[in-house]
């Protein structure tokens, strides 16, 4: 899961393209990247770490121009090879550099033909530079300076022939603008904003909302499943769907866990669907659990509180923090790597005793995946005093690999696969366990006004919207995943001397 961001504007753009990249920090810490165009000339700035890190003063001020990308980006695979940082860019045709969010279920299969059909050199294993290529390629067949819509429209046709999984990309063009483009699932987050200055519109796309209203921006809409958007620099907007048979299943797990509250996603407000959430949630306690002991009801920060706050309500005991979190941690879900999240939970949680002492406590959380956190917050729970300490999802079991853009591609990962409830209540260390049923999860994010057909529930059902994703993929994934997961392994211990002294400045 990434955050992307395009901005077409009529004065600079990197300060306002640093500020939706702060906003969409929490879509991915493992590294930022910004490219502005002044003329017929790139700037680039991309590395590993957060935003505030990666831009200095001097960094921001070399960022010139009217137009221009910002990306921030986890990784999927567990690569974080600052090589990987985005924006990418290949100089032919016209110069393009690209961002995305997401996974392509293909980009084995799509590297190969790039590198043997179509002569293209691909520098690492990310299939956005797969992508980039491919787009690059399609547009290479225009013969003439200056692009029109159609040409670029053309390009993006190409690529949803050749591309599958989920995508939401946003492409700069030298001299001619800025595109942004969805699968034709949808499954990834894009929207589009505009606002009005002294000298003119300005037109921005990003994966969330919140970065268009932190800016001044007007939410225009969401760009569609299989649209393409492109953004010129005169001001104007041209748009035209691009891949046939599209529908509308954006990912369940954006309104779940990744997405902020106060953004909405396809028409649906994230704040609202987690409070529904938290009813039905809180429906299905009172069925399974009617004579229920619950004292306190505890979220375990930050997810989990608006769904929390109904569970309390709709049960009839008290909502409290029983958690402070160190705001200086990352999110533990996106860390690359299950070493780094094992460490992290408690430098990021630290529990408030008297929450806790003589009281049976009802966690909840948006979810569980790997039982990591939820295992190490109940042992928290435990020495803090409580009674009993009984655990609630705001979503169904997480059993089945994502491979559109989350961090689960592993099925021996996921804790709730194969297992009972009560299996994996005893393995987390709860006195008991409840999961949303996807049918509530489901009725509490759509809504009579978001038209969305369906959702992609697959991490949930095991169903895959593109249909496309096999066993053997997903086997191969998996072995793809244990290899990733080796040799970064390896490199970080090559980077310690005999003394465990950090050898180099960064990796």
């Amino acid at each position: 899961m990434c955050g992307v961001v395009g901005i077409v504007g009529r004065s600079p753009v990197n300060l306002a393209i640093y500020d939706a990249l702060t906003v969409l920090q929490h879509r991915g810490q493992d590294a930022a990247g910004i490219v502005t165009c002044d003329g017929n000339r790139l700037f680039a700035r991309k590395k590993n770490g957060l935003v505030r890190d990666v831009f200095s003063q001097n960094h921001m001020i070399e960022l010139v121009g009217n137009y221009g990308l910002g990306h921030v980006r986890y990784p999927t695979a567990g690569n974080s090879s600052s090589l990987e940082a985005q924006p990418f860019y290949v100089n032919s045709p016209y110069g393009i550099c690209l961002a995305h969010n997401g996974n392509l279920t293909n980009a084995a299969e799509l590297s190969n033909m790039l590198v043997r059909d179509d002569r293209r050199h691909l520098n690492t294993g990310s299939d956005t530079e797969a992508l980039l290529n491919v787009f690059a390629h399609e547009l290479q067949t225009v013969d003439r300076a200056a692009l029109a819509a159609d040409d670029i429209f053309t390009a993006v046709r190409a690529v949803h022939r050749r591309c599958r999984g989920g995508y939401a990309v946003t492409a700069l063009i030298v001299g001619q603008g800025v595109v942004g483009f969805r699968d034709a699932h949808g499954i990834r987050p894009l929207v589009l904003g505009r606002r009005e200055t002294p000298d003119g519109r300005e037109h921005m796309l990003a994966s969330e909302s919140v970065a268009l209203d932190t800016l001044g921006f007007e939410l225009v809409r969401d760009v569609a499943p299989g649209e393409a958007i492109y953004l010129d620099l005169n001001g104007r907007v041209h748009s035209e769907m691009c891949a046939p048979k599209a529908q509308l299943n954006p990912c369940m797990f954006e309104f779940v866990y990744f997405a902020r509250p106060d953004s909405i996603i396809d028409n649906c407000s994230v704040y609202k669907a987690r409070l529904r959430m938290g009813e039905k949630l809180a429906d299905k306690i009172l069925r399974e659990y009617p004579n229920h002991d619950i004292d306190v009801v505890i979220p375990v920060p930050d997810t989990s509180r608006t769904a929390a706050m109904q569970v309390a309500h709709h049960l009839g005991v008290k909502n409290r923090e029983g958690f402070m979190k160190n705001r200086y941690i990352g999110r533990t879900f996106i860390m690359p790597g299950q070493a780094l999240r094992k460490k992290s939970v408690r430098r990021k949680l630290n529990a408030i005793d008297l929450e806790f002492r003589n009281k049976n406590v009802l966690l909840v959380d948006d979810s569980v995946v790997r039982g990591t956190t939820s295992q190490q917050i109940i042992e928290m729970a435990r020495e803090a005093g409580a009674n009993k300490v009984y655990f609630a999802s705001a979503a169904p079991a997480v059993r089945y690999p994502n491979v559109y853009g989350i961090d689960m591609p592993a099925t021996k990962e996921l804790i709730a696969h194969g297992r009972s409830t009560e299996e994996v209540a005893r393995l987390i260390g709860a006195d008991w366990l409840v999961y949303q049923d996807l049918e509530d999860l489901i009725e509490a994010v759509g809504h009579d006004k978001a038209d969305i057909e369906c959702f992609d529930t697959s991490c949930f059902s095991g169903i895959y919207v593109t249909g496309d994703v096999t066993a053997a993929y997903l086997n191969r994934l998996e072995q793809q995943r244990a290899d990733t997961t080796k040799a970064r392994s390896n490199r970080q211990k090559s980077l310690f001397d005999d003394d465990g002294r950090n050898a180099v400045e960064a990796m």
